[in-house]
């Protein structure tokens, strides 16, 4: 089984969503794999409601070299997908080969995790049809008119979906998507053992 993981990004992600998994996926042992709608640096951004404000302040954040463009992608090289927040998954969410690849995810059972904005993906890509899901409370609708149900918790798990509301979530959300890839991955390994002693 491969220990490569993509996220998902473009121009506007946000930074927190994003360098998080990026960083815990190495620690685990994954290979992360940043995918965008073409293989160049993209500009992240941090995103916060600041006191007196109604909507969110956004500022740049870091920099993240994308390794892969959407058009690239072989899902079936990949044990699971990131699809990270931001304002990003408002624009990227129409590439007909991420939406591909998302439903490929979905649809074979491999680890998927989503924060954020990143629901916009899965909710174009029609994968949140009767799935339960946490997004961040302005994602609600997005989330609702494609099927999905919202909840407005720090760590969903649907199956083979784990989401997280934002940023604020990153430490309840994401180790759960860590033990779906841990147990795809050693249910692999005792796979590839039985077939060795065959």
């Amino acid at each position: 089984m491969s220990n490569k993981v993509l996220i998902i990004i473009g121009d506007a992600s946000e930074t927190l969503d994003t360098l998080y998994p990026y960083y815990r996926l190495q620690e685990g042992g994954y290979e992360p794999v940043v995918a965008a709608p073409e293989k160049r640096l993209y500009q992240m951004v941090m995103h916060e409601v600041k006191p007196g404000w109604t909507i969110t302040k956004e500022w740049e954040g870091y920099t993240l070299n994308a390794e892969i463009a959407f058009a690239d992608i072989v899902p079936e090289e990949y044990a699971g997908i990131m699809l990270s927040g931001g304002r990003a998954p408002e624009y990227i969410r129409y590439d007909e080969h991420l939406v591909k690849a998302t439903r490929h995810f979905v649809e074979s059972g491999k680890p998927v995790a989503c924060v954020c904005h990143g629901v916009e993906i899965l909710a174009y890509a029609d994968c949140v049809r009767g799935r339960r899901m946490a997004t961040v409370p302005k994602c609600k609708f997005d989330l609702e008119v494609c099927g999905g149900i919202f909840v407005n918790e720090a760590c969903v798990v649907d199956g083979n979906i784990v989401s997280g509301r934002t940023f604020h979530d990153n430490g309840r959300y994401f180790g759960a998507f860590m033990r779906q890839l841990d147990a795809a991955r050693d249910q692999q390994a005792s796979l590839a053992v039985s077939d060795s002693r065959s």
